[in-house]
């Protein structure tokens, strides 16, 4: 019992830093030290940092999705401008320039004030705080959220669906949320959504399960497709990028040994593209200077 005293003291000691932790104000983010921003976490509590050296991608490089480009680019080109626009969801098929294609956004409208805070999906939960942020400042913002999927009792889907449709408050002016992932409704789909649907009058009526995962994905208001390269779309792209890693003959063996490199990973795209021309143009300078 003599130890009790003692142990309240420690105690109280203790929950005043507790306190002292959980109250703190997080630092006010340098605008001006960068275009890019990340959200990261620090115990309960988080804060936007700066990305020092953002990936530069330039949309002349992307090649095989000029609809899509246009599309976003008619976007955020209004969103800048400071007139109506859209929450977007790129999806489809892996490695053929979703992400690329947002960060191309930022890289040809930095200039013009946006500015684009990468959020993690386990981070959604704290939309609101980032917004809360955000809202009063001059700039105009891209909440982005890369390689986005859910499973239904994730806590993050609810708090996505309020911040692109906002709750009892209006949804901010100067935000939007750019979203990429390989489903198209951001959740999974299972036979048994479709065996509890009803039909009833002639008309068709999915099923709870499924009319939850449908109200997500149409919060977006631009929807952008991608899909798997054809064989010249894909050589396109493979010359593309020899000629960007300095090869300046594309001979018909070059082309073949492309081909052969996607055969190998079962699939054709900008990614599968550029990770052979950067293979074949290091193997050349590589034998060129041992020649030396």
């Amino acid at each position: 019992m003599n130890d009790w005293p003692t142990l309240y003291i420690r105690a109280e000691t203790l929950l005043s830093r507790l306190e002292g932790i959980l109250s703190a104000e997080q630092p006010t983010p340098d605008w001006n030290a960068a275009v890019a921003f990340r959200w990261r976490k620090h115990g309960p509590a988080g804060s936007i940092q700066p990305i020092i050296h953002p990936h530069r991608i330039t949309l002349d490089v992307l090649r095989g999705i000029e609809d899509q480009k246009e599309l976003i680019d008619r976007n955020t080109h209004q969103f800048v401008q400071g007139y109506p626009a859209n929450n977007v969801l790129l999806t489809g098929a892996r490695g053929t320039g979703k992400s690329s294609l947002v960060k191309a956004m930022l890289n040809k409208y930095a200039a013009s004030g946006l500015r684009l805070i990468e959020v993690e999906k386990h981070n959604l939960t704290d939309l609101h705080d980032i917004v809360e942020q955000i809202h009063q400042r001059p700039e105009r913002f891209i909440l982005y959220c890369d390689d986005l999927s859910f499973e239904s009792d994730e806590p993050g889907y609810k708090a996505l669906k309020v911040v692109l449709d906002g709750s009892i408050a209006t949804a901010s002016e100067n935000v939007l949320v750019y979203a990429t992932s390989n489903r198209r409704h951001l959740m999974p789909e299972f036979m048994q959504d479709n065996l509890d649907t009803r039909h009833a009058g002639g008309e068709i009526h999915p099923s709870e399960s499924a009319e939850e995962r449908i109200s997500l994905s149409e919060r977006f208001g631009l929807w952008l497709s991608f899909y798997p390269f054809d064989q010249d779309q894909y050589l396109d792209v493979v010359s593309q990028w020899l000629t960007y890693f300095g090869v300046k003959e594309i001979t018909l063996p070059v082309r073949q040994a492309a081909l052969q490199w996607a055969l190998g990973r079962g699939f054709r795209s900008g990614r599968v593209a550029w990770q052979f021309a950067r293979d074949w143009a290091g193997k050349q300078k590589a034998d060129a200077g041992g020649e030396r």
